[in-house]
C-alpha cells in the first residue's frame, strides 16, 4: 500500500518552523516511516517541476509555513493547493502573518530605501535596488516580485487547518500528523490547539491577586522580574489573556511575558484590539477618582511600540491589515 504523500514548504519565515519539525527527534523517524515526503526544500533537493508532475489531489497534506511576501511564493502555494487534499497553515506567519507581517507598516519602496541605501553598514553609492528583470550578456536574470503587502496563507488560498505557534510545539505537530494519518481531524477551518486562553493554564495564575491594576507600564529589561508573580501585576504587558494556550507556557517559564504567537481563541475577530481592551481595563483601577489626562498620557507612553506590542504576530490578519500606503 502506498504511503500518503506529504509536503513541507516555507514562504517568508525565519526557518524556526523547519527546526520545529526536526526537533521532533525520534518521532521524526516515525513520521518518515509512515509517509512519503515529496517536498521539503530546507532538507532535501526538490524542484517545482516535481510538484507539477503530480495529479491534482495526489498529495495527502501540505504543511506550509511563512507569510506570503514574494510572487514565487504565491505561485507555489497555489500549486500546492491544487495538488493537495489538505493544506495546513504551519506556524504564526502562515496563520496570521507573523513577524514578517510587521512589514505592512511600510511600503516596498520604503523597505528598499532603508535596506539598500540607508543602513549604516551598507555601501551602495549607486543606490542599486533589486530589479525583477536585469539584462546581462548571456540573457536575462529574473527575481520574484516583492509585494507591498505581506499576506497570510488563507488570504491567497483555502486553508483546511491551522497549526499555531512560533514555532508550533512538538506535541501539537505530532498530534496533527497523527490526526491526518488516522483520519481523526476536526471540522475544516479548525485551529489544532486547545481553545482556551493562556491565562487558564499559566503557572502564575494561582499567585494572581483578585484584581490587576497597572500604575506604570514597564519593559522587561527595566525591572527585576518576579519568577512567580503575574506579569500584568508587575506592569509588564502580557498577551496571555487574549492568546490561545497549547504552547506549554514556554515564554512564561523562561520568565518572559506572552507575546501572542499562538493567536487568539475561537471567536476573537482582532487579537490586537482585544489586547488593547484588556490592558485599558486594568489601567489605574486603584485610583478611586480616576486618572488625569496627563497621568493617562504618561502611562500610555510606557508602550514604546504599540503596533509591535499588540500586533507582533497578527497584523496582516487583523482589521487593520496594513498601514495606509502613500
Amino acid at each position: 500500500m502506498a504511503k500518503p504523500k506529504v509536503a513541507f514548504y516555507s514562504c517568508a519565515s525565519c526557518g524556526g518552523c523547519e527546526e520545529a519539525v526536526i526537533n521532533l527527534d525520534e518521532d521524526l523517524l516515525k513520521v518518515a516511516e509512515a509517509v512519503d515526503i515529496i517536498l521539503w526544500p530546507a532538507i532535501l533537493d526538490f524542484k517545482r517541476k516535481d510538484i507539477e508532475a503530480f495529479e491534482d489531489g495526489e498529495i495527502a497534506v501540505s504543511f506550509i509555513n511563512g507569510a506570503v511576501r514574494l510572487g514565487d511564493q504565491e505561485e507555489m502555494v497555489k500549486l500546492l493547493r491544487q495538488r493537495s487534499q489538505l493544506i495546513v497553515a504551519f506556524g504564526s506567519c502562515a496563520h496570521m502573518g507573523g513577524i514578517p507581517g510587521l512589514g505592512n507598516l511600510y511600503t516596498r519602496n520604503a523597505i528598499f530605501q532603508r535596506v539598500y541605501k540607508e543602513v549604516p553598514t551598507v555601501e551602495n553609492p549607486e543606490g542599486i535596488t533589486p530589479q525583477e528583470r536585469t539584462a546581462i550578456d548571456i540573457g536575462e536574470l529574473t527575481l520574484p516580485e516583492f509585494y507591498d503587502t505581506v499576506k497570510t496563507l488563507d488570504q491567497l488560498i483555502p486553508v483546511d487547518y491551522y497549526l499555531p505557534g512560533c514555532p508550533p510545539p512538538s506535541d501539537l505537530i505530532m498530534n496533527a500528523v497523527n490526526a491526518v494519518l488516522n483520519g481523526e481531524l476536526p471540522e475544516k477551518g479548525a485551529v489544532l490547539a486547545p481553545d482556551k486562553p493562556l491565562c487558564d493554564t499559566c503557572p502564575r495564575a494561582e499567585e494572581r491577586r483578585g484584581g490587576v491594576s497597572i500604575q506604570e507600564i514597564k519593559r522587561p529589561h527595566e525591572i527585576k522580574l518576579s519568577p512567580w508573580k503575574c506579569f500584568l501585576e508587575q506592569g509588564i504587558i502580557c498577551l496571555g489573556p487574549v492568546t490561545r494556550s497549547g504552547c506549554g507556557e514556554r515564554c512564561i517559564k523562561a520568565n518572559m511575558p506572552c507575546r501572542g504567537c499562538m493567536g487568539p481563541a475561537k471567536g476573537t475577530i482582532d487579537q490586537g484590539v482585544k489586547a488593547l481592551s484588556v490592558i485599558a481595563s486594568v489601567l489605574g483601577l486603584e485610583e478611586e477618582e480616576g486618572m488625569t489626562e496627563e497621568e493617562v498620557k504618561k502611562l500610555l507612553d510606557g508602550v514604546v511600540d504599540p503596533a509591535g506590542t499588540f500586533y507582533r504576530f497578527s497584523l496582516p490578519d487583523s482589521l487593520l491589515t496594513r498601514k495606509r500606503m502613500e
